[in-house]
């Protein structure tokens, strides 16, 4: 049983460290700048000005066995932050990540205080104007509601 656990750790590991994964994996964490708003590495720009430069500078930065960090630093220095596909975990950047659930959250709580009060409001509406009728009004309401089916 640990002698197939660690067999398929070593072919994990194997198929991570290849040239081709390293570059599928680095190019689809990094923007195109043509200003296209697609991943590096699925950039179909017809005539794209940027991504084959791009791309060329990151296969002769893993030619160079340079590590994945240093090369999405070495992006990040000359094409600016924008080049990365998903924002760092540091700084302000995390206000990208949490932003989204905090919306959500606040979302979810205004529609649940906006229900309660409507039905609050409906209920509360109801028994001042049931208290506000007079006997006389009251019947023909009543009367109306067993003609409708209680549908008025």
């Amino acid at each position: 049983m640990q002698v197939g656990a660690v067999a398929v750790a070593v072919c994990f590991s194997l198929g991570a460290t290849d040239a081709g994964s390293r570059y599928t994996d680095l190019n689809h964490r990094l923007m195109c700048t043509c200003g296209c708003a697609q991943v590096l590495g699925e950039c179909n720009h017809v005539g794209c000005p940027n991504s084959a430069g791009e791309l060329n500078e990151l296969r002769v930065a893993i030619a160079n066995n340079q590590g994945d960090q240093p090369i999405l630093d070495g992006f990040v220095a000359r094409y600016g932050a924008v080049v990365l596909a998903a924002p760092t975990g540091h700084g302000f950047d995390v206000v990208a990540w949490i932003a989204p659930f905090a919306v959500f959250g606040a979302a979810l709580l205004g529609t649940i205080l906006l229900v309660r009060r409507w039905s609050v409001g409906r209920t509360a509406l109801t028994v001042g104007q049931a208290a506000g009728i007079d006997p006389e009004d009251r019947s023909r309401l009543d009367q109306v509601r067993r003609d409708t089916d209680g549908g008025f």
